[in-house]
Parts: structure tokens; C-alpha cells; sequence
């Protein structure tokens, strides 16, 4: 009956990250074992691709930022452009139209030679600003021009980012439903050992955590931070023991691995991005001998997975499809690092 499940297993996912296992984009199972192995390889894949997803949306959501900003420096520099076009002109005015400060006038109207020299002297100082002003009409008017080139070439970089986001998503979407279709083919052991060669195995909680827990009986348990805001945020992750693993989701209910970090550092007043990669170049490094409670580690290169650790060689994370949030090992396959976000 496994060999039957097995050969019905005709996996479609496309090639994408993967640890070393046949390629489910050209392979069919024919055992057992390598249906385990295969289906495992695409969700490493389906993960990858949901983080790189998550990362393409936080690049867009930065460059849409930027093109925000650069249409307020024009606005800013075409108002300074018009406030000195009006001092312009009233320079000019008084210096050249009808206000008695040219050199004949003043010669005419001098009673002595200090007076003579005095107003001529006052004609040079506002033929001297007059030319200050204009170069300083020049320079704003350069960068209206430059905030202008920036802000069309950021709507231009966010909106093919914007594509390319969206053919993802919906390549995304057919991948998970050609996984849910393999992972539906295995037999109960299979799809355990799936979970857990993905997941870590399942260890206890801190202090007898549950799922049922609140965050202020977590707050009592036995994981000290070292700071309120680490703190906070391990509370936080660990109270969502037991939620679902979902593919993109950022909670209150159900998460993927960089969703709940970010939900979780969120309740503790520190913004993150909804991306592992993202998050991976955050923060402070930290060596793995240094680890503590509330520093995420991150998996694999590119990076594509996050935890967070909550000491004792253990971290918590939303790990795969199929598995609800839980505590396991920091010692998974693939580490590639720490990052601390909390002092």
C-alpha cells in the first residue's frame, strides 16, 4: 500500500532553493523513502519561495516609500523655487528700477564723497545677494530636477517589482496546492517524518508551556531575556504555541516562520519586516555561543527559514506545512546565523 501512495506521487513543483535530495520538478517517487524525500525537498522549496515572496513585498513596500519621498522633495523644491523667484524679483526691483541706487543716481544725489561712496557701496552688496539668490535658485532648481528623475525611476523600479511579486504569488499558489496534493499521498509515518525533518522534533515548552497559555503566565515562565523588549517578544512567540502553520501569514491566528517573528517583536514595539531574508540583515550579529533568549536565528543560504531562541539550546518557530508553532532545537540542519534586535 506505501509503494502504491508512493507511484501515485507525480510532483510538479518547480526547481527552486532545496537542500540535497532528488529534484521533485523531475523526479517521481517509486518507494517509499524517496516520496519522504521528495516531498520534503518541496516544501524547502514552497518555504523558500513564500520568503523570497515576503522579501519582494518588503522591497516594494521600501521603494514605494522612496518614491513618496522624492515627490516631497519636489513639491518642497518647486515651493522654495517660487518663494525665490519672488525675492528675485524684489531684488532686481530695488536695485535696478526706480529706487535710486544706481551709480549715476547716486553721484547726482551724493552731498559729499564718504555719501558717494557709501551708496555705491550699497549697490555692489545688492548686486552681490542679487547674484547669491540666483545661483540659489539654480541649485534648488537642480534638485527638483534630480528628486524628479528619482521619484519617476522609483515608481519605476516599484511597479516591476510589483509584477514580478505577483507572477511569484501565483506560482506560489499552484505550489502549495501541488504540495498539499503529495503531502495527502503519504501514509501517517510519512507524513511525520516529513514534519520532523522539517520541523525539529517537538520538545517541551518552557515551564510546562501550552498553546493555552496567556502572555502574562508566559511572562512568569522560566525564559529570562535580557532586556523588556526581548523579553516581551519571546512572551509573545511562545503564547502561539499550538497556531498553524500557513503559508504567507503574519497571525493573530495562524503564521509562516518570519510572520511570527515579526508578530512577535511587534507586541514588544520593534518594527520588522515580514521576511526571513530581510530580517537576516537587521539587527546586531551574534555569535552562536553567545545566543540569547529573543535573538532570531536564521536557516539556511539564501536564508529562507527563522526561529527564535528561547535559550537552553531551544528556539520556537512556525516551522512547516502541516505543523502548528512549536519549540525544537536551535541545532537544525542549515544554521546560518543570529541577530539580536533587543539590547
Amino acid at each position: 500500500m506505501l509503494l502504491a501512495a508512493a507511484a501515485s506521487l507525480a510532483v510538479t513543483v518547480l526547481p527552486g532553493v532545496a537542500k540535497a535530495a532528488p529534484d521533485p520538478a523531475a523526479a517521481e517517487a517509486t518507494s517509499p523513502q524517496e516520496a519522504t524525500e521528495l516531498v520534503a525537498a518541496a516544501n524547502d522549496q514552497l518555504e523558500a519561495v513564500t520568503e523570497e515572496v515576503n522579501d519582494a513585498q518588503v522591497q516594494l513596500e521600501e521603494q514605494q516609500a522612496a518614491a513618496a519621498a522624492a515627490g516631497e522633495a519636489v513639491a518642497a523644491a518647486q515651493a522654495q523655487l517660487a518663494a525665490l523667484d519672488t525675492q528675485i524679483r524684489q531684488v532686481a526691483r530695488s536695485a535696478f528700477t526706480g529706487e535710486n541706487l544706481g551709480h549715476f543716481n547716486a553721484l547726482m544725489t551724493s552731498g559729499s564723497a564718504e555719501e558717494f561712496l557709501a551708496q555705491v557701496n550699497m549697490l555692489d552688496a545688492i548686486a552681490g545677494h542679487t547674484d547669491d539668490v540666483l545661483a540659489e535658485v539654480a541649485a534648488a532648481s537642480a534638485v527638483a530636477q534630480e528628486a524628479k528623475a528619482g521619484a519617476d525611476a522609483a515608481a519605476a523600479t516599484a511597479q516591476q517589482t510589483l509584477d514580478q511579486v505577483t507572477a511569484k504569488q501565483a506560482d506560489l499558489t499552484t505550489r502549495i496546492t501541488d504540495y498539499r496534493s503529495q503531502f495527502a499521498a503519504l501514509t501517517a509515518a510519512q507524513q511525520e517524518e516529513v514534519q520532523q525533518s522539517q520541523a525539529g522534533p517537538a520538545l517541551p515548552a518552557p515551564g510546562g508551556s501550552s498553546a493555552s497559555r496567556s502572555v502574562t503566565a508566559q511572562a512568569a515562565g522560566p525564559v529570562p531575556a535580557a532586556s523588556e523588549a526581548a523579553q516581551v517578544a519571546v512572551d509573545t512567540a511562545l503564547a502561539q504555541l499550538g497556531d498553524p502553520y500557513v503559508w504567507a501569514a503574519g497571525g493573530p491566528n495562524a503564521f509562516d516562520c518570519s510572520g511570527l517573528t515579526q508578530y512577535a517583536y511587534a507586541a514588544a514595539g520593534v518594527r520588522l519586516p515580514h521576511s526571513s531574508a530581510a530580517q537576516s540583515r537587521m539587527g546586531t550579529a551574534v555569535p552562536r555561543s553567545e545566543l540569547q533568549p529573543g535573538d532570531l536565528v536564521f536557516f539556511r543560504s539564501p536564508v529562507s527559514h527563522v526561529g527564535m531562541y528561547i535559550g537552553g539550546g531551544r528556539m520556537v518557530h512556525a516551522a512547516t506545512f502541516g505543523v502548528p508553532v512549536q519549540v525544537t532545537s536551535v541545532d537544525m540542519a542549515g544554521y546560518a546565523g543570529a541577530r539580536r534586535f533587543a539590547a
